[in-house]
């Protein structure tokens, strides 16, 4: 019997879509209403997110316009963001709030490149603990003897380009993210 490796293969694309998910939050000049995802406003006593709250639209390549349905949240949206780690101050005009992304500097340019090499290093970590997560089903499948030795050296191989093949993918979106950023 070989170890089913579709699981494993399963996992480690769930892995590279969720670098792509926190790569995208990453704020590169450029007005980017996912770079709010994660930033939630306490709405009532729940944590809600800015995009379930307000219509978020993009003014120009550098701003970006949250129009809240209830204007009462609009000093709540304009706390949570200051709060966050967007790293950029909302202006609030009573009806809007607005954001205004700033040119990269060649220091904060260096800066996100380092975040992104860090999180693409972390993506890659989650991808090999995945490997040994499966080299070690595979191990207590050959010790329990669902496996023979050749099956496990087959097992061992897939996995082992499975998990180069998603290496590969992280690099190529880390080297994508890096060039986008030093062209802004």
């Amino acid at each position: 019997m070989r170890l089913d490796t579709k699981i494993f293969e399963e996992k480690m694309k769930k892995t590279v879509a969720n670098y792509e998910e926190n790569l995208s939050t990453i704020r590169a000049g450029r007005a980017n209403a996912a770079v709010l995802d994660r930033v939630m406003v306490d709405y009532y006593g729940s944590p809600t997110r800015i995009k379930d709250i307000s219509q978020i639209k993009s003014a120009d390549a550098r701003t970006l316009v949250i129009t809240p349905w209830d204007k009462s949240t609009l000093k709540l949206i304009e706390k949570a963001i200051l709060a966050s780690d967007v790293g950029i101050t909302p202006a609030n005009d009573g009806s809007v709030v607005r954001l205004v992304f700033p040119q990269l500097t060649e220091d904060r340019r260096k800066e996100l490149a380092k975040q992104i090499t860090k999180l693409g290093d972390e993506a890659k970590v989650a991808i090999r603990n995945i490997r040994r997560e499966a080299n070690d089903k595979a191990k207590e499948m050959k010790k329990d003897g669902e496996m023979t030795e050749d099956e496990l050296k087959v097992s061992d191989k897939s996995v082992q380009d499975l998990t180069d093949k998603y290496v590969k993918n992280i690099d190529a979106i880390t080297d994508k993210k890096k060039d986008e950023i030093m062209v802004i």
